[in-house]
């Protein structure tokens, strides 16, 4: 048979979370709370045009708010994961799980069986 592989939907990873840079923001925002925009781009080591473009993106998908505010005279963007992100995070998560225990599987059992060669 297939061997569990056919329990995977490829097809459900979210293209918006697949990015390693919407993955590392969403995960951030997850993990450490609402972040500004200066403080993302410090986490993630992220030129302001490519973060930019990743939190615009995840903000038309509706998984991030964005909070503008002022400090003084500067503005300052205030970053929210919703639930709709945690949600899609959790989603992708969950097949990348399936992927993680399909691949250990298969290690697992390469390294028991003779080689065929």
């Amino acid at each position: 048979g297939l061997g569990g592989f056919q329990m995977i939907d490829f097809n459900s990873l979210d293209g918006v979370v697949h990015g390693p840079m919407r993955l590392g923001i969403l995960t951030t925002l997850l993990a450490r709370g609402d972040q500004d925009f200066s403080t993302l781009k410090d986490l993630l080591a992220a030129t302001d045009g490519a973060l930019g473009m990743h939190l615009q993106k995840l903000a038309d998908a509706g998984y991030l708010h964005c909070r503008k505010s002022f400090v003084g005279r500067k503005p300052k963007s205030t970053y929210a994961i919703t639930v709709a992100g945690r949600s899609a995070l959790a989603r992708y998560v969950e097949t990348l799980e399936a992927i993680v225990a399909l691949v250990r599987s298969k290690e697992r059992q390469t390294r028991e069986e003779p080689p065929l060669d």
